[in-house]
């Protein structure tokens, strides 16, 4: 029975844990919470609490990657997009969390790494975007997402896949919760690029048994969207519509600007078909 641990027991950790857990996998998962580690007992999850700052770590992490050969690695940044002063206390933060990490991995027995990263990391240029596409972020957590999947895959020790979702939703996760009703909302022909928890599990799940099937190198990097891509103003006005909510109001006279991300590796090299392809 193969043994992952997961950083990060959160909106996407805990549920991709039990699925883990429903198919034969042996799962450790952390939280911040002393609260939730009966939660994560209850479930079969071996219960962790790990802290990560950007000068220490708390907690057993030699425990919690003990006897796994897998890692996955899904801590959001939380770090204000609009900060770009050099001088501001969060340059750097989310790199050096993960960078004090990296001891406990290399003289772990883990072998391979699955980095949750975003699509953030592209930037807001009018593109199509693939997996070489040149990076460009624009907001200090896509700066040092961009920094920290260049630390983990550079590194020696082990391999590391990143995975770039792109905005998750789920079934209690809708950006139309926030827009329904508000006005002037820019950006109205903008490409959304959306993926589904459903399928951010089910990828995971295609990623580790290609490499566990031989058919897969965990140096790897994957963009995850939904493969549909109607206008921001066409998919959440219908969204509003459908649940009932106050219908957002764009304004049209200011110029689009935004990417369409590109899932065509996920299809083609896991042979994923998506589950919510129209969200």
């Amino acid at each position: 029975m193969t043994q992952i641990s997961i950083l990060g027991c959160g909106w996407l950790g805990l549920p991709l844990a039990k699925t883990l857990l429903e198919n034969g996998f042996s799962v450790k998962g952390s939280t911040t919470s002393p609260e939730k580690l009966s939660t994560l007992q209850n479930l079969g999850i071996q219960p962790y609490l790990i802290a990560l700052s950007e000068d220490k770590t708390s907690g057993n992490l030699n425990g919690f990657l003990e006897n796994s050969k897998i890692l996955i690695i899904d801590v959001p940044p939380k770090l204000r997009s609009a900060s770009t002063d050099p001088s501001t206390a969060l340059r750097m933060t989310f790199v050096s969390k993960i960078k004090n990490i990296i001891p406990f991995v290399e003289k772990s027995t883990v072998e391979n790494v699955l980095f949750i990263s975003s699509t953030s990391v592209y930037g807001e240029d009018n593109l199509d975007v693939t997996e070489e596409t040149e990076l460009n972020p624009d907001t200090e957590s896509g700066k040092q997402l961009v920094q920290t999947e260049q630390l983990l895959q550079s590194n020696p020790n082990f391999k590391t896949t990143i995975l770039r979702f792109g905005g998750l939703i789920g079934e209690d996760r809708h950006p139309i919760k926030f827009l329904a009703g508000r006005k002037n909302i820019e950006n109205p022909n903008a490409p959304i690029n959306l993926i589904h928890l459903e399928d951010c599990i089910g990828i995971i799940l295609a990623i580790l048994r290609h490499a566990h099937n031989d058919k897969l190198d965990w140096n790897e990097t994957f963009n995850a969207v939904a493969p549909h891509h109607p206008s921001r103003k066409e998919y959440y006005t219908q969204k509003a519509t459908d649940l009932g909510l106050a219908l957002p109001e764009f304004n049209c006279e200011s110029p689009t600007f935004g990417k369409t991300i590109l899932s065509t590796k996920i299809e083609t090299v896991l042979e994923y078909t998506f589950k919510k392809p129209k969200l």
